[in-house]
């Protein structure tokens, strides 16, 4: 499948948000063996004045089993750079090259990168024309509405439009908000009334019917699911299912556990001391705690070795009832 199809067709776009340290390449092939998205976003590459694009994620790329395009995302500001690193990226089995707007790790916006950009529109005009030049393939942005408020939204979306993007990501939040409610799914729409290209919408979409809900109410070509998926890597085959007017099948508690022990086997760590396995596994029980009633997450999260991190699971999830998995605050 090219992205072309993906695009073009006429079902709506699934797509795999980017979140670092967390959608590998070794996700991308487990989350896949449960129906997966369409499209799969690579970790953001950091890229700066003596920057090289970071082994991992040239490996998730190029060893890709998923048969999906891949986008390959970049962070940064500085305009030769990002342009070197897109020539560079272009030669690689990746569908588009994508600028990352959004991210809000103080960290990251401090230096004027991710979220950051949105407090300088001109600097982000002369970013997005010089890469357009540069990219000869697709070529997408991934953005928050603003920095500091939703009506900078206003100032962005005729930059956004004026340099011929192939898809336009909105994660309709602003930078400030961090991941905090409300989500102001009106400025997708705004966005999808006033750009000439797909715009996806993104920012909590955690069930297949508020995901229906969501595409009628904005208009968007499609969605991008980053903790929702990471919560239930059966979201993106609900919303189908949702999509067709089917009922949507639910995982029981040991099919959550089965994901869980996928998880933990995915990650290729079995050379590594237990506590630092157990931490790396609270990057994804963190979401999926989530959904999962009780002191689940509470337990998960003092765990520093694997006998108690996998007794934990069998305790809350060794059983056939079936889980909505909706985050704590709207199950």
């Amino acid at each position: 499948m090219t992205l072309d199809e993906v695009l073009q067709g006429p079902a709506p776009i699934l797509a795999l948000a980017p979140m670092q340290e967390v959608t590998d390449g070794a996700f991308w092939t487990l989350v896949h063996g449960y129906g997966g998205a369409d499209l799969y976003w690579t970790e953001y590459f950091r890229v700066h004045d003596t920057s090289t694009p970071e082994k991992w994620i040239l490996d998730a790329i190029r060893q890709n089993t998923t048969g999906r395009p891949v986008i390959a995302q970049l962070i940064g500001n500085d305009i030769q750079a990002l342009v070197r690193t897109a020539k560079f990226l272009q030669q690689l089995p990746v569908a588009a090259i994508d600028l990352n707007l959004g991210c809000p790790a103080p960290i990251v916006y401090r230096k004027c990168a991710g979220g950051g950009l949105l407090r300088e529109p001109q600097r982000i005009d002369a970013i997005l024309g010089a890469l357009r030049e540069a990219v000869q393939i697709k070529f997408t942005v991934k953005t928050r509405l603003g920095f500091a408020s939703v009506d900078e939204f206003d100032r962005l979306l005729p930059i956004f439009a004026k340099h011929s993007l192939d898809a336009l990501t909105v994660h309709a939040r602003t930078v400030a908000q961090q991941y905090r409610l409300p989500v102001h799914y009106d400025r997708i729409r705004q966005a999808v009334e006033t750009m000439p290209c797909p715009v996806i919408a993104n920012g909590h979409v955690y069930s297949a019917a508020q995901a229906e809900e969501l595409l009628t109410r904005t208009g968007a070509r499609g969605l991008m699911i980053g903790r929702g998926a990471i919560r239930s890597p059966w979201l993106f085959n609900q919303i189908r299912q949702q999509l067709r007017g089917e009922a949507v099948t639910l995982p029981t508690g040991r099919d959550v556990w089965n994901y869980i022990r996928a998880l933990w086997d995915a990650q290729g760590f079995s050379d590594k001391p237990e506590k630092v396995r157990c931490e790396r596994m609270k990057k994804f029980l963190g979401y999926l705690g989530e959904g999962v009633p009780g002191a689940f997450w509470h337990q998960i999260r003092c765990t520093q070795t694997a006998a108690d991190f996998h007794r934990i699971c069998r305790e809350f999830l060794d059983h056939n009832q079936p889980m909505a998995l909706l985050p704590v605050d709207l199950a």
